[in-house]
């Protein structure tokens, strides 16, 4: 999630494409959001799939709601703001690591030509898809296993969404980043951390933080331990 003062959620008596028009309009534009594809694929996307039944009445509301698994659905705001910093064009190749609800790879398979989505928690992983490709989504590829790991066999990826914290880049992430490549998680530690949009020119790793967030932590090899 986001860690911002004000949350904001839809007037009442609203449809849920009325509330996505009002979440475009006002949480999105109102906070700075400027890519029209981005505004395009979040207006399109019917985010009360992806949250559990008995929460779709909060599913416009602009924060962070658990999913079962100790896992979260992160606020439309964030969602857009990391989408936003990747600058996509449409013809990328994507790495997500954790597919959680599902809601941030929709908003990918509008965006770029392919997303290869990976979720360590299998139930989750598996609703995911189901209701992905309900929606009639093809260019998504799916993994259940250790995303910190990334999936090596599908490199390089022209961009890299991480939508979990850890204390550094995993680097086999950083090894799987195409040149000219983007990637952006959450570094810092259990908590809070700050929003970090790494880039490669060759070598070289290019670091620059955006804003402060809370997230939940990344479990795997190159992230923290389930016990930890």
């Amino acid at each position: 999630m986001f860690d911002r003062f004000f949350r904001s959620s839809p007037p009442k008596g609203m449809t849920f494409a009325q509330q996505r028009a009002w979440m475009v309009e006002n949480q999105l534009k109102g906070s700075g959001i400027r890519d029209p594809r981005v505004l395009d694929a979040m207006a399109s996307v019917p985010r009360e799939l992806f949250v559990p039944e008995r929460q779709r009445d909060m599913a416009y509301y602009d924060g962070a709601l658990p999913i079962g698994e100790g896992q979260t659905i992160s606020q439309p705001f964030v969602v857009a703001h990391m989408t936003e910093a990747l600058s996509l064009a449409g013809e990328e190749k994507v790495l997500e690591i954790g597919t959680g609800s599902g809601y941030q790879t929709a908003i990918f398979s509008h965006l770029v030509k392919s997303v290869y989505t990976i979720e360590r928690v299998g139930p989750l992983a598996d609703h995911a898809r189901a209701i992905l490709e309900s929606l009639g989504i093809t260019n998504v590829f799916y993994l259940t296993g250790d995303g910190s790991q990334g999936w090596p066999e599908h490199a390089a990826y022209d961009a890299i969404l991480v939508g979990c914290a850890a204390a550094a880049i995993p680097p086999p992430l950083l090894d799987q980043l195409a040149e000219g490549g983007r990637l952006i998680m959450p570094i810092g530690p259990r908590g809070f951390q700050d929003l970090v949009l790494a880039s490669r020119e060759g070598d070289e790793i290019r670091e620059q933080r955006l804003s402060p967030v809370a997230f939940v932590p990344l479990v795997g090899k190159y992230g923290w331990s389930q016990k930890g």
